[in-house]
């Protein structure tokens, strides 16, 4: 059976780490053996129902007769077409120089939360030898910051080239920005990974992602930027196997008030700011401060993870820097 990214979090990191996974659950790995390490955390069982949960699948994906609105920043009321289109347009605009605008945005510190995240997944990792494969998929992950982390982790850290990794992004800028990072891996490493256009929101295209045929799907700093979030993690446990990871690294609350407003206070006005000056646009900038502040809080996207079908372990999320961005990973049922 293939290996698959463990359901952790890592051990406290300062100054990033305010809260981690326990290991309360040594008994049930020991009962469904694993080839990854048995640190994992108590599981949380869904509320839902099967047959309530399958019915909100249904209605999250838009096939019962309600049209659906979202919101796109702070403008309410928008079709989830439009707002997946007028995403597109921000994106194409900030391709080429979102690196360096995360960079100048965060201080740096989202190097610092994707190293941890893909660090607490551990891909690659497996006990047996040969190494067992694995496959991963990283959503939302066009400029490649997730998934060439996660091939590194994979082929050098744990010595397992036997892990492929396709990054989806809806985005054919962000796409070719990806594309063109990617020459620059060792040649083991391209020949493991792989370019998807896509929408998260929809059903994948089966030839490249089968159901149930993922150890582990990723998205980083994406997720609040879906038109219809419910879907993609209902469309996310589709195609994980059973005991597969869904992990979301994403902007989130801040958890002290002072820090809080401080926060805020940077975002809505430097952040814009430095968008004009640097990338030449300040509208998309703008719309990045807007979303994130209409991300839900931890403990509700904790809850649309659970309304998705998936288990979580402890309080199902690790807050970083103070909750300015969280790690949220959920399992699909063994059975």
């Amino acid at each position: 059976m293939a290996a698959r990214p463990i359901l952790r979090a890592a051990g406290r990191i300062p100054p990033i780490c305010s809260s981690h996974f326990h290991n309360a659950t040594r008994r049930m790995v020991a009962t469904n053996p694993r080839t990854f390490s048995t640190a994992a955390p108590a599981l949380r069982p869904s509320t839902t129902s099967s047959s309530a949960s399958a019915s909100a699948k249904h209605d999250d994906r838009g096939n019962d007769e309600t049209p659906r609105t979202t919101h796109f920043g702070f403008q309410d009321g928008l079709s989830e077409s439009e707002k997946t289109e007028r995403v597109a347009g921000v994106f194409h605009s900030v391709a080429e120089s979102y690196d360096r605008m995360n960079d100048l945005m965060s201080f740096g510190w989202h190097r610092v939360w994707k190293d941890h995240f893909v660090s607490s997944l551990n891909p690659g990792y497996s006990s047996s030898i040969p190494p067992a494969p694995q496959r991963i998929l990283d959503v939302a992950g066009g400029t490649g910051d997730i998934a060439f982390r996660m091939l590194h982790q994979s082929h050098v850290v744990n010595a397992n080239p036997n892990v492929h990794i396709t990054i989806s992004d809806i985005n054919p800028s962000m796409l070719a920005v990806g594309k063109q990072r990617s020459l620059s891996l060792p040649a083991a490493q391209q020949a493991s990974l792989s370019f998807l256009e896509a929408d998260a929101t929809q059903q994948l295209p089966a030839a490249a992602v089968p159901a149930g045929s993922l150890d582990l799907y990723t998205v980083a700093f994406g997720i609040r930027n879906f038109a219809n979030i419910p879907a993609a993690l209902a469309e996310a446990h589709r195609v994980l196997k059973p005991g597969g990871v869904f992990a979301c690294l994403e902007f989130s609350k801040v958890t002290n008030p002072a820090f809080d407003a401080l926060y805020k206070r940077w975002s809505f006005s430097a952040i814009p700011l430095i968008g004009q000056l640097v990338a030449g646009d300040r509208d998309s900038y703008q719309y990045l401060v807007e979303s994130i502040e209409r991300f839900p809080s931890q403990r509700d996207f904790r809850r649309l993870i659970e309304e998705a079908g998936f288990v979580v372990g402890g309080a199902g999320y690790e807050d970083l820097t103070g909750g300015v961005a969280a790690i949220h990973k959920g399992m699909k049922p063994l059975s």
